[in-house]
């Protein structure tokens, strides 16, 4: 399994850093089974996160054919609406919300390059947090199953998602997960469903975290109202 982990401007390094590791001890544990890199839709480069000029340097052009994982994190900022009463000719607070930093994705490659990943079948498509967001705003998660953070939920829902509460959502091709620490659960429940549980037991004992929740899938019988 190869998973190709997109960094773009503003994104939220624990988004991307929690299934970094987490992939990265499991290409150990399974002798090279897995592989894991950085990369943007504009190549190499110095990537600048949303949290305190934090950068980290891709190694590759996102390519949205090779098989494996394309992982998408989201954003970290401001809380709150990008036009909360801010000048909107002006760079001050509201270019810093999330859901700004979330929506200038839209005016780079990576919308497209998202798209052929999603229409290739040899690849599955994972966010974190806002990276749900990043598709869904794309118009790419159209009647899908997916999360998000728990902030952004409604949000998710207003795009044609079917958004769910829970801490790891599996539709198939795409897998999503909620707030920013459920990073470490993805990189596990993605060890576990494409190289095998006995290496994500292993590394969920290295790094001493025991994931959490259910992983929710559309199968199955529909639950009675609680």
């Amino acid at each position: 399994m190869h998973v190709q982990i997109v960094l773009f401007d503003g994104f939220d390094p624990l988004d991307a850093i929690a299934p970094f590791e987490v992939l990265h001890a499991g290409a150990t544990a399974s002798g090279g089974a897995v592989g894991v890199e950085l990369v943007s839709a504009e190549g190499p480069r110095e990537v600048v996160s949303g949290t305190g000029g934090l950068s980290l340097r891709t190694t590759g052009l996102l390519d949205p054919c090779r098989p494996g994982v394309v992982l998408v994190p989201g954003a970290s900022g401001r809380l709150g609406d990008p036009d909360d009463g801010e000048d909107p000719g002006d760079d001050g607070e509201q270019r810093d919300t999330v859901v700004a930093r979330l929506a200038r994705t839209l005016d780079t490659e990576l919308p497209a390059l998202l798209k052929a990943a999603m229409e290739d079948a040899r690849v599955t498509v994972a966010t974190v947090c806002g990276g749900a967001l990043v598709l869904a705003m794309a118009g790419l998660l159209q009647d899908r199953h997916a999360t998000t953070h728990h902030l952004g939920l409604d949000l998710l829902d207003a795009t044609g998602v079917h958004a769910v509460r829970a801490r790891v959502v599996d539709d198939g091709d795409l897998v999503t997960a909620a707030g920013v620490t459920s990073g470490l659960d993805l990189g596990l429940y993605l060890l576990e469903r494409e190289v095998g549980p006995r290496i994500a037991h292993a590394v969920e004992e290295l790094f001493a975290h025991e994931r959490r929740g259910t992983t929710w899938r559309p199968g199955g019988p529909a639950p009675a109202v609680l």
